[in-house]
């Protein structure tokens, strides 16, 4: 465990608790941010759908995975845009604290929002262009591959970090 003094202060990073919200709170912008453009790109490719020629040769089962994947992005975008409105409801409040508990939360479950909006477009995807199979073996594999790269992958080198750790500190309170 990292050693603090009685303020608060993490003799490690020489930050006191105030400054380490603040810093939590960077990191989480970023975060926001990088989910933020991708979604945008995301959802204004899905909007132009529609309007395409080949839109009209869609069958049922591909407009309803098609308007479900609308949906989805627009929780996405309100979502990552409820994080704002959240600052700006805790703004001078001096909660901090509770801003960055709760902005990771719904960041969070915005990324696995967007885990399955990404299965969901690829599928549908493979699905116009070749056929019903392609398009769930995509999917498929795709959901497999985000989550060995979104939760096995960084769990397994979670636990290697923390065990080669010195014994007394926990990475986690960082």
């Amino acid at each position: 465990m990292i050693e603090q003094g009685a303020v608060g202060e993490d003799k490690e990073r020489g930050e006191t608790a105030l400054q380490r919200v603040d810093r939590n709170w960077l990191e989480i912008l970023q975060e926001l941010r990088v989910l933020q453009t991708g979604i945008q790109i995301l959802t204004g490719f899905l909007l132009t759908l529609p309007f395409q020629s080949r839109f009209t040769e869609l069958d049922s089962f591909q407009i309803a995975v098609y308007l479900v994947l609308v949906v989805l992005s627009a929780l996405i975008t309100a979502l990552l845009l409820g994080t704002v409105i959240m600052h700006r409801t805790f703004f001078r409040l001096r909660i901090k604290e509770a801003l960055v508990r709760h902005a990771h939360r719904i960041l969070r479950a915005t990324m696995m929002l967007v885990a399955v909006v990404l299965i969901g477009t690829t599928g549908l995807i493979f699905d116009i262009v070749l056929n019903r199979t392609a398009g769930s073996i995509t999917a498929i594999s795709l959901a497999v591959l985000i989550f060995a790269l979104w939760v096995a992958v960084p769990q397994l080198l979670k636990r290697r970090s923390i065990k080669a750790a010195s014994p007394g500190e926990d990475p986690g309170t960082r």
